[in-house]
């Protein structure tokens, strides 16, 4: 009885509180990727930098601890890219926009990060996927 009380819990807030987010496959990531020109030689590390970041999950968000939260597939942060509740930072976007599964605008906006910085933005890059074996997505145009 106590298990049943438990689900019906969940399910009640998965109602109240739905999520548009989708974790995307490696595949369908990199196919997307590729439709949205980043170079079929990069793609492995953006799917690595994906998974270490958000576990290709665009509905995540965290909150760090020098009060910025980063948003979306590509954990992309409000201090510098995005702002809470309106369009601004580097990207001109609205923050809470990466978190949906429409994963286009966030694609734009990690573009312009690696344009500028690289993926040594990107901390689950460095601690995951420089210098180390990539995913391997060879099978992914076939």
């Amino acid at each position: 009885m106590r298990n049943l009380s438990v689900l019906s819990c969940l399910l009640f807030a998965a109602c109240v509180y739905p999520t548009d987010g989708k974790v995307f496959q490696k595949c369908a990531l990199a196919k997307l990727l590729d439709n949205q020109q980043i170079s079929r030689t990069l793609i492995s590390n953006w799917i690595c930098m994906v998974n270490a970041e958000s576990g290709a999950d665009t509905s995540k968000k965290v909150t760090l601890d020098n009060l910025t939260s980063s948003y979306g597939i590509f954990q992309i942060n409000s201090k510098e890219w995005c702002r809470v509740g309106r369009k601004g930072g580097k990207c001109n976007k609205n923050c809470e926009a990466f978190l949906t599964d429409d994963i286009t605008d966030d694609i734009e906006c990690a573009k312009q990060i690696h344009k500028d910085q690289g993926f040594s933005y990107w901390k689950g890059w460095v601690n995951k996927c420089k210098q180390k074996a990539l995913p391997d997505i060879s099978m992914c145009w076939k």
